[in-house]
């Protein structure tokens, strides 16, 4: 079976490309224990370009993928933000994106192994067909089970399953670690039972929260926080002007403040944060994807004391002076992905959002006619959007009144 798309090579000069693709159908497991089970035939509509598949793209410019494409292949069809028809059911879905031979699809021990499809072992949604575990085709709420069409900006919005679910995996990370972290430290301070000094921990996790980078990612980290936690604190950090429509849409939704540190040291960044915040942070999340973050956390002590430090980025080296870091009792964690329930909750946050204010589209022929060139000077250049998507397949997608 041969589909068109687009798809990831070890190539210097042409790492994406668009062409006619061999479709390929081995079966896959979802989880340890479960059947592994050959793909059902699903039509890709509405793709999401993720930060991911430009990374995945400069690795295969320095011949780095072979570890990613899937077994036998030497390409990887990309994509893994987006809807897909189902026409053997014949309603839209979500693709659940990561699965294997694994209890938890969060984090896997030694023994285990998983898949991304997309991302890892497995192909994705940049195609006109694929096949997808049927177990992994996550449903859409009740209201948009007999649509043969999808309106415009619920695709937009639903392009955003994958990272959102993310975040509600970070949140629930930092709840459990934080309440673990610090409850026994209520528990003196307040001289109260361990459950309620584990409730007290667990809501002043929050109470000054530090997003450093301003992305999606960061931003759904933070709506997350402030959907659960009304009274926290949180800033955002980043250089762009204040008055951006990226930065007046992020602190609307999470309702925060914002710091630009444009033409700021290092120093003066950290003062001014800490002024804003009102005290050192409870939390640090790293989202800038630079290693400024660990020197404004540690080295210029933003993190306070019994802070978490939430490590988001890929690429950045976290490091620490290890005398106050021991004596400040820091904790640092870095953990990405998702199960199926953070996901299928993502899902139902998104379609009732407003996320579909911030994707901008590109014309699908204007993509695959030169796809390097889309995705280096149109979708991940500077002053891109926050969000580019592209409808795949408009037979699908209602444009909206």
């Amino acid at each position: 079976m041969k589909t068109y798309g687009t798809y990831f090579q070890n190539d210097k000069a042409l790492p994406i490309k668009y062409g006619e693709i061999n479709l390929i159908n081995p079966e896959r497991q979802r989880l340890r224990g479960e059947p592994s089970l050959k793909g059902v035939a699903a039509y890709p509509v509405f793709q999401g370009f993720c930060g991911t598949d430009f990374e995945l793209m400069k690795m295969g410019r320095d011949g780095k993928l072979s570890a990613k494409f899937p077994e036998g292949e030497n390409r990887l069809i990309n994509g893994h933000e987006g809807v897909v028809w189902v026409p053997d059911e014949n309603r839209f879905a979500i693709v659940l994106i990561r699965g294997g031979d694994s209890y938890d699809p969060t984090r896997y021990t030694e023994d285990e192994t998983y898949f991304e499809y997309g991302c890892d072992k497995a192909d994705g949604l940049f195609c006109d067909k694929n096949y997808f575990n049927p177990d992994m085709l996550l449903r859409l709420p009740e209201k948009y089970n007999n649509l043969k069409k999808l309106p415009l900006s619920v695709a937009k919005r639903l392009s955003f399953a994958d990272p959102y679910a993310c975040a509600v995996f970070q949140l629930e990370r930092m709840e459990d670690l934080g309440e673990a972290h610090n409850f026994r430290v209520k528990m003196a301070k307040h001289r109260c039972t361990e459950e309620e000094a584990r409730k007290i921990a667990k809501e002043e996790t929050f109470e000054r929260v530090v997003v450093f980078g301003l992305g999606m990612t960061g931003l759904f980290i933070a709506d997350q926080i402030r959907r659960h936690y009304k009274n926290a604190k949180i800033l955002f950090v980043g250089r762009s002007e204040e008055d951006s429509k990226k930065v007046v849409f992020s602190k609307d939704i999470a309702k925060a403040d914002y710091l630009c540190t444009a033409g700021l040291s290092e120093r003066e960044t950290a003062e001014k944060i800490i002024e804003k915040i009102g005290g050192r942070a409870t939390v640090f999340v790293g989202t800038s994807g630079t290693n400024l973050e660990h020197k404004i956390a540690f080295e210029h002590k933003v993190l306070g004391c019994n802070g978490i430090y939430n490590s988001f980025s890929l690429g950045p080296t976290v490091s620490y002076d290890t005398m106050p870091f021991g004596f400040e009792n820091h904790l640092i964690f870095a953990s990405i992905n998702f199960r199926q329930a953070h996901m299928e909750k993502a899902i139902d946050i998104l379609v009732d959002s407003r996320y579909d204010e911030v994707v901008e589209l590109i014309d699908k022929e204007e993509f695959i006619k030169d796809p390097l060139d889309a995705y280096e000077n149109k979708i991940f250049c500077k002053g891109a959007p926050l969000k580019t998507g592209v409808i795949w397949s408009s037979k699908y997608i209602e444009e909206d009144k």
